[in-house]
């Protein structure tokens, strides 16, 4: 069932891919440090005399010296799939220049062009690979030209490169296809662990991921943070009398609504049972208030149809908000549970917001 809220969806998005890059980041300087030690390998151990030696040790120290400063220098900067192009570009570079060094279309180091194409497929996608063995395909023509001259262009020389370049294409194809799949499993697998069964809405394994980043901010930026508790009214009573298929549908049918009525900033989840939580970055107490009243609004005129039957349904609410009536932002959801515990004790079908009198019943609640 997929996630609904968008909001939702983009942090939790954004939490996945951050995490992605990061270990997309880590993988790709291991490579870049494999490749720079069997081109240093190679160059104490060559299977041919290499005519410019001054010329690949310089090679080898510059693309070293750039990796040092992309890790440590520039660790600081955000991992983006933009940085990583520019890292598979440089070793595209770097293999290039070790492979003319060694011998051009004929150097045993050319398979090193295996490792950034593998590397591209996996962490930049299709489009970005088919450029970056486009790019390979012009530095094998340009070593190509290098060591046949004009005969390049001959039927035998050309078809000679092109099946030496061959497979470097077929590992292309095939390992971006395998990415793209195991990339949409992975998204596919990453909903179902944050989606709630019943309702399709986020649960609180997702919901916590978000809480904490949000806490963290407001803590740090003053930003204001609030927190609503929502729990459906005598829903104990609704299966009683009508049986727990239909208040499993009560339960679905409230989701929806709230749906409905939360902003796309904010993070709707079910908390267990028949409770819900929603958070609301950046709103005051007046907005979160606003949001309640909505909902109990939805809520009151939109009963459940069971068989021709209306059935009506309420809720009870809890509201807090940082800074206004919390003084930190990681007690907002005991603070709000503590409104939504005086809004059930005082008539229900209402909302509390913390540190207030529960505001004046506005219709009886639910049989």
């Amino acid at each position: 069932m997929p996630i609904k809220n968008p909001a939702k969806m983009l942090h939790c998005s954004e939490l996945c891919k951050d995490n992605e890059l990061k270990s997309f980041s880590r993988s790709m300087a291991e490579l870049q440090w494999l490749m720079l030690i069997i081109v240093m390998v190679y160059f104490f151990i060559p299977t041919r005399t290499i005519d410019t030696p001054d010329t690949l040790v310089a090679i080898m120290s510059t693309y070293g010296v750039f990796v040092l400063l992309l890790r440590y220098i520039g660790a600081s900067i955000k991992d983006t799939p933009w940085k990583l192009a520019i890292e598979t570009w440089a070793m595209i570079t770097f293999i290039t220049l070790a492979v003319m060094q060694t011998g051009g279309i004929e150097s045993p180091l050319q398979n090193l062009y295996l490792i950034a194409i593998i590397a591209c497929a996996i962490t930049l996608g299709k489009i970005m690979t088919i450029l970056e063995v486009a790019l390979v395909a012009c530095c094998y023509l340009l070593m190509g030209y290098q060591h046949h001259s004009m005969d390049i262009f001959t039927g035998q020389t050309f078809t000679f490169i092109m099946a030496r370049f061959s497979p470097l294409l077929l590992v292309a194809y095939v390992t971006s296809i395998l990415a793209s799949d195991i990339l949409n499993a992975k998204k596919r697998i990453t909903e179902l662990s944050q989606t709630d069964d019943l309702t399709g809405i986020s649960n609180m394994r997702a919901f916590n991921e978000i809480l904490e980043k949000e806490i963290a901010g407001a803590a740090r930026y003053s930003y204001p943070l609030s927190i609503l508790m929502i729990d459906l009214d005598k829903l104990k009573a609704v299966n009683d009398q009508y049986g727990h298929n239909t208040g499993s549908a009560l339960i679905r049918h409230v989701a929806r609504l709230m749906k409905e009525g939360v902003r796309e900033a904010d993070i709707l989840a079910r908390y267990g049972g028949d409770e819900f939580v929603i958070l609301m970055p950046h709103t005051d107490t007046r907005g979160a208030e606003l949001v309640a009243e909505r909902i109990l609004e939805l809520i009151e005129t939109h009963p459940l149809n069971v068989d021709g039957f209306r059935l009506p349904a309420s809720v009870s609410i809890g509201i807090a908000s940082y800074p206004e009536n919390v003084g930190h932002p990681g007690t907002l959801m005991d603070k709000a549970d503590t409104a939504l515990y005086k809004s059930k004790m005082s008539g229900r079908n209402r909302s509390t917001t913390c540190g207030d009198r529960p505001e004046p019943v506005r219709v009886q609640a639910c049989a």
